[in-house]
């Protein structure tokens, strides 16, 4: 593994777009992009041969609630435990600077459950469901 390093922040928009594009992660137009990302709390990136193949994202409002984001890699680099350390990089990130009262949620696709599960993610249905609506 010492061949990925794991890099504190925010993607470049070129490699937002490519990296959620080839995770098979819904495409965001250039100004989406453009706009959002600025607006990261806490981002990192896994780079091999000097190409960004990786990353994830905090969002919020940087007190009472955080949302984790953007985990995709790309696929000839799944399998090799990048997606675990993306995740535990945020969280470890989020407990030494979200204050303890702060709720920290996520959307789990498939089986990505399981290694959210690992840090402390839970299911929070019937109290709570997830919700979501695309606009246009």
């Amino acid at each position: 593994m010492s061949d990925y390093e794991l890099i504190s922040g925010t993607p470049s928009v070129k490699d937002y777009r490519r990296l959620r594009r080839v995770a098979g992660l819904s495409e965001k137009s250039l100004a989406a992009a453009e706009a959002g990302l600025p607006n990261t709390w806490y981002a990192v990136t896994i780079r091999h041969e000097g190409k960004t193949i990786g990353m994830g994202r905090v969002i919020g409002d940087g007190g009472t609630a955080f949302q984790i984001v953007d985990i995709a890699l790309e696929p000839n680099h799944q399998g090799r435990g990048l997606g675990k350390r993306i995740v535990a990089a945020l969280v470890d990130h989020l407990r030494a600077h979200a204050p303890a009262s702060a709720y920290v949620s996520l959307i789990a696709d498939g089986d990505a459950q399981y290694l959210y599960a690992k840090y402390g993610f839970a299911p929070v249905m019937p109290e709570s469901i997830g919700m979501g609506m695309r606009v246009g």
